[in-house]
């Protein structure tokens, strides 16, 4: 009974932020008609009013928004994009945070830079020695292989969780110096809004950090996997 509370606790604890991140992002997702344009017509607005060369705003797929500064584009799920509700115009203002991030080379974009390319990589090179643990067990024998396939992909995927931890910051900026003073200041907003915009903008800047810890649980989902198919 106690394994089972701890492992109950356990899920709520890596899968916790995810589904309080959905809830917040559906709670204040409800279409409002006395907002004058949708998520991707105010991206395009602000990209506008700060001068942001070069800069565009395109749609993307659901729940992958995001700021490109390679290809310098924002990136926005149809929801955001074609939506007319707080959730929208906070996320599309959060992602316009990184645009004026990166345009006005902050220091602060240095985490992304140096941080979020060697988490990829090891979380590829944690995948691909995942997947080629069945083929290296049936060769060489190696004894133990759930074990060495689990620690493996655990290290990888804690590595993942580390290094959004790690940037954090750039997401906290681009929330609560960049979109919120732009909501408030440009009156996008009401005061009576303020609050809901500020939880789905505190969603926002964690939303990276959640999917991460996410993962854990799918990790598990291939380790049953490839442990079936080692046996």
């Amino acid at each position: 009974m106690i394994y089972i509370i701890a492992i109950l606790i356990l899920c709520l604890l890596i899968y916790g932020p995810h589904l309080w991140i959905r809830h917040v992002m559906k709670k204040h997702g409800n279409e409002l008609d006395s907002l004058p344009g949708t998520g991707g017509e105010l991206a395009q607005h602000l990209i506008k009013h700060f001068e942001l060369e070069n800069i565009r705003v395109e749609q993307t797929q659901p729940n992958s928004d995001h700021y490109d500064s390679a290809d310098k584009m924002v990136r926005l799920s149809p929801s955001i994009f074609n939506g007319r509700s707080l959730t929208a115009i906070a996320v599309a203002t959060h992602e316009v945070g990184h645009a004026i991030q990166f345009h006005r080379q902050e220091k602060i974009t240095h985490l992304r830079r140096k941080y979020t390319p060697f988490a990829t990589m090891i979380e590829k090179v944690s995948i691909g020695i995942l997947f080629s643990i069945p083929l290296i067990t049936a060769i060489l024998k190696v004894p133990h292989a759930a074990l060495l396939t689990a620690a493996v992909g655990v290290v990888g995927m804690l590595t993942s969780v580390l290094v959004q931890l790690i940037v954090l910051p750039l997401e906290w900026d681009a929330s609560f110096n960049k979109a919120l003073p732009i909501l408030i200041n440009g009156k996008y907003i009401s005061k009576e809004q303020e609050a809901a915009v500020k939880s789905v903008l505190r969603a926002a800047a964690f939303t990276y950090v959640a999917s991460a810890l996410a993962d854990m649980l799918r990790l598990w989902r291939w380790l049953a996997i490839l442990r079936g198919s080692i046996r």
